[in-house]
C-alpha cells in the first residue's frame, strides 16, 4: 500500500483506526505514546497501526 506522498516505493504507509488489533503471535506489540496507541512489527514494517487519538498541540 503505498500513498501519493511517498516518492520512495519501499516506504510504508501506517494504517489510521479507530480500534486497533494485535497479534502477538506475528510479533505485533502495542506501545502508548504521545497519547495514542501504536501497533509496532519490527518483524514485518507493514503491520504498522496507529489509533486515532487527542489532537495534537501546536
Amino acid at each position: 500500500m503505498i500513498c501519493p506522498e511517498f516518492k520512495d516505493k519501499w516506504s510504508v504507509q501506517m494504517h489510521t483506526r479507530a480500534s486497533i488489533k494485535a497479534d502477538p503471535s506475528k510479533g505485533d506489540k502495542i506501545v502508548r505514546r504521545r497519547g495514542r496507541l501504536y501497533v509496532i512489527n519490527k518483524k514485518d514494517p507493514n503491520r504498522k497501526q496507529r489509533q486515532k487519538g487527542p489532537a495534537r498541540k501546536k
